[in-house]
């Protein structure tokens, strides 16, 4: 599977979709857009990874990176369709525990509205 990004407004923050296998060749297109997010001033971000399947940890360090400087700026990150072998990523270096994950968008934004 090609690896594509886009982003789109939610209905509270950007939703940044990702889909394809998130490994070091294609991380630093998801860092850099992570980067340009957060510079600009965006506070709320649901990374949607309901089309990826596979995740080394250069992604999940992008992740991590991406979740810090939002907090650094009063924002939060959220990911959002997590495919249950990149859950396990996320347990096993108890990320799960810092990081909110959500079955869906809707319910990452859902989340996110009621802390605001």
């Amino acid at each position: 599977m090609d690896f594509t990004l886009s982003t789109r407004q939610g209905r509270i923050g950007t939703v940044v979709e990702v889909a394809g296998d998130l490994d070091m060749s294609t991380t630093p297109e998801l860092r850099d857009q992570l980067r340009q997010l957060v510079e600009n001033g965006v506070q709320t971000v649901v990374v949607d990874l309901t089309g990826v399947g596979f995740m080394d940890s250069s992604g999940l360090g992008a992740l991590v990176v991406a979740y810090k400087d939002l907090r650094e700026r009063g924002g939060s990150l959220a990911l959002a369709g997590v495919d249950r072998s990149v859950r396990t990523v996320f347990s096993i270096t108890s990320v799960d525990r810092v990081i909110d994950l959500f079955d869906t968008v809707d319910d990452a934004e859902m989340a996110a509205r009621a802390v605001s």
